[in-house]
């Protein structure tokens, strides 16, 4: 699955209750998986891990999509900048 199929898919499933909800506190529950992570990372548990990547990356889908940026077309933008070094 590539990132556009991902951020689509996320799009058909919750785009209407998405906007709904808006970006300020659609931010929030972005936030609250990140703490997840947090969470998870400090334990030896690789299932948990993954959930916790995944539901960041759904999350930060939904952001995209109700503020319309392609995450796919960003990513390749970044990519295309040919940063050296570190940012």
């Amino acid at each position: 699955m590539t990132i556009s199929e991902f951020q689509e898919w996320i799009r058909e499933k919750y785009e209407s209750r998405d906007r709904q909800r808006g970006t300020p506190a659609t931010f929030m529950w972005f936030v609250e998986e990140v703490g997840e992570l947090a969470t998870a990372l400090a334990s030896d548990d690789t299932e948990n891990k993954e959930e916790e990547f995944a539901d960041i990356l759904a999350w930060l889908c939904t952001l995209a999509n109700i503020n319309d940026v392609d995450i796919q077309k960003a990513c390749e933008n970044y990519k295309a900048r040919n940063i050296e070094g570190y940012k």
